[in-house]
């Protein structure tokens, strides 16, 4: 995470100011003291400043809370219903309108959180509004080589200095000791990430007030499709510490991902050259990967759980608990929420034949079918199912009269374990090619679910 301007915290307490000397102190700034003291001198403002000091203890796993910092005294608590009548006010604003207004209320105690990725129109954002700004970032020890070369060449284009937070040394040590690097492709990423990134984001939060994301509400349709463009955070706490001590603002939660691609052409924003290689969400380098066609942005991040919410908990306070139990695929077989029930149903066509459990069960036991079927079984709230209908359905266009039928089975709620035990599901979508001649169908190997692909799937086993 990155600043436009900032001095140490020692040197605030050294010293005496006024308000238009304060500069803000830097967020990973970290001093161990036995307790706080602030000079008198220091107290020449208008507003009380008072020493917020974290306790620097370890407790098992857990790193420090927060770094020491001196902040503004600020209210006890935020107005949650303030924000709230906020966010509907500016439900409509553009992004440089909420981006303004966010770094007016707040000043220095507000930061621009940058991954690396497209989000770099925040860091454009700010500059044209003409106010001061900071940027922060996560460098988890994992990031690609092209986006440290990015961070640079940011760094020199905006004329800011971006400040880094660092995991916890000896965590990362107890981790990969413990079960080595790669641990994540065993049993999920959640524990990586929470020691490089949720962790390292907490420190960094108890230093301010208020922080700006590149959060979209189109990045992930089945998690982040509610977000406000401004909001209490509702899982990370701010340097007043205690719950509603930090505002997360989110000036893009509402813009179309080809928007802003078409805004930072526009001005002519250097952008991580990562996505001229087919990479679109930009993570950690052993989770990320481009792209394919027919595949949705977050596809391309921690793929081998690609039935499961693509998230690392640095916004899971975005993430409703019932969504959570439907991306993570209901493992226990029970129904889906009242909420998922109403989801509406997806591949929709003439061509397409929607097959009910007594359907394919009958499909999978015949050794000798008239035609070939081409079968996939899919969740709608999927976001990965959402995002290869259009293909899908041009291929039912494609190949109606041709003597392949081409259906679909919804998998999901109490469907799933039959899908698992009998017809290959592992993950949402799974597709299926059922021959003439042979009971056992054959599962589609590729991620690459575009028309033509499936296409040839198709012609090389008919």
């Amino acid at each position: 995470m990155a600043l436009s301007a900032s001095s140490s915290s020692s040197s605030l307490l050294r010293s005496s100011f006024t308000s238009h000397e304060l500069k803000a102190p830097r967020i990973n700034s970290v001093r161990l003291l036995d307790q706080c003291s602030v000079s008198k001198d220091s107290y020449s403002r208008k507003r009380l400043v008072k020493a917020v000091c974290a306790e620097l203890k370890r407790s098992n796993s857990i790193v420090p809370l927060a770094a020491t910092v001196v902040a503004p005294e600020v209210e006890d608590t935020i107005d949650t219903e303030d924000y709230e009548k906020l966010a509907k006010e500016m439900e409509h604003a553009s992004p440089l309108e909420i981006m303004d207004k966010a770094l007016e209320k707040f000043g220095n105690d507000i930061a621009i959180a940058f991954s690396g990725a497209e989000d770099v129109a925040l860091i454009e954002y700010a500059k044209l509004t003409g106010r001061p700004f900071r940027v922060f970032s996560l460098d988890t020890g994992r990031l690609n080589p092209e986006t440290y070369q990015f961070f640079d060449t940011v760094e020199k284009q905006y004329g800011i200095h971006i400040e880094y937070m660092f995991p916890d040394s000896v965590e990362v040590q107890a981790l990969v000791r413990t079960k080595g690097l790669f641990s994540f492709y065993e049993d999920g990423h959640q524990e990586c990430c929470r020691v490089r990134k949720v962790r390292p984001l907490r420190r960094a939060l108890k230093g301010l007030r208020a922080w700006i994301t590149g959060q979209r509400k189109d990045q992930s349709p089945g998690t982040r499709a509610e977000i406000p463009v401004v909001q209490v955070d509702p899982s990370f706490e701010g340097m007043d510490g205690g719950v509603g001590s930090l505002v997360k603002w989110n000036p893009v939660a509402n813009i179309d991902g080809r928007d802003i691609w078409n805004f930072l052409r526009a001005m002519n924003v250097p952008v991580n050259s990562l996505h001229s290689q087919g990479y679109v969400s930009i993570g950690c380098e052993p989770c990320t990967r481009p792209v394919l066609p027919g595949q949705h942005e977050r596809e391309g991040r921690w793929w081998w759980e690609d039935s499961k919410a693509k998230e690392c908990g640095l916004h899971k306070g975005n993430v409703k608990q019932e969504e959570v139990d439907q991306l993570n695929g209901n493992g226990n077989g029970a129904a889906p929420t009242n909420e998922s029930a109403t989801v509406s149903d997806i591949f929709d066509s003439q061509n397409l034949v929607s097959l009910s459990r007594a359907g394919i069960e009958n499909l999978s036991k015949l050794e000798n079918r008239r035609e070939p079927w081409l079968v996939v079984l899919y969740a709608p709230w999927c976001r990965f199912c959402q995002a290869m209908e259009g293909s899908y359905v041009e291929l039912a266009e494609k190949l109606a009269g041709s003597g392949v039928k081409v259906a679909k089975f919804r998998a999901d709620s109490e469907q799933k374990a039959y899908a698992q035990q009998e017809v290959q599901l592992g993950s949402f979508p799974t597709i299926l090619f059922f021959p003439k001649h042979s009971s056992s169908p054959i599962k589609y190997p590729s991620e690459n679910r575009d028309v033509d692909s499936l296409m040839a799937f198709v012609n090389a086993l008919r």
